[in-house]
């Protein structure tokens, strides 16, 4: 019998935090494991989490994810989770130590991008981050509207 091989796809994403691209400039990407319980998997896996005011930080030499709400699981008993507790981030320890130096001497902040599914594990992707000024969105707004504009008007050359 024939193996039936999966077509490559990519991981799927539980939620993104839009806003996060248009209020801080990102300067470097990583990706960190969670550390969560059953109930908060479960739920994570029905599609349910806000990264709205969700940020990272480091506390006593560990990283950890401050404002998730993820929601309590309906089907779970007794043992649910509260929707906006602290969640441990699993990196390496020199990683915490390079972003140490980063947070306390350039001004940066830990903001999560994406929660999403790798395998069976659920990870998110931080971003090293310096906040944004108003003057500066306006000017992100501005070069977003120009590419759009040349885009539009291109596109109809194309085909």
């Amino acid at each position: 019998m024939a193996k039936t091989s999966k077509p490559a796809s990519t991981d799927p994403v539980i939620a993104r935090n839009r806003k996060a691209r248009f209020d801080f400039a990102i300067e470097e990407t990583f990706e960190a494991g969670i550390a969560l319980t059953g109930s908060e998997v479960k739920s994570l896996r029905q599609g349910r989490a806000s990264l709205v005011d969700a940020y990272a930080r480091i506390r006593k030499g560990e990283l950890w994810l401050e404002g998730l709400h993820i929601p309590p699981y309906l089907e779970a008993s007794y043992a649910n989770h509260e929707p906006l507790r602290s969640r441990k981030l699993l990196v390496h320890r020199h990683q915490i130590r390079e972003l140490l130096v980063a947070l306390e001497a350039k001004g940066f902040t830990l903001v999560p991008l994406k929660l999403y599914f790798k395998g069976h594990m659920v990870k998110v992707e931080l971003g090293l981050a310096k906040g944004r000024k108003h003057h500066d969105k306006r000017q992100a707004i501005a070069t977003r509207e120009a590419k759009r504009e040349m885009d539009r008007e291109s596109a109809p050359r194309r085909r």
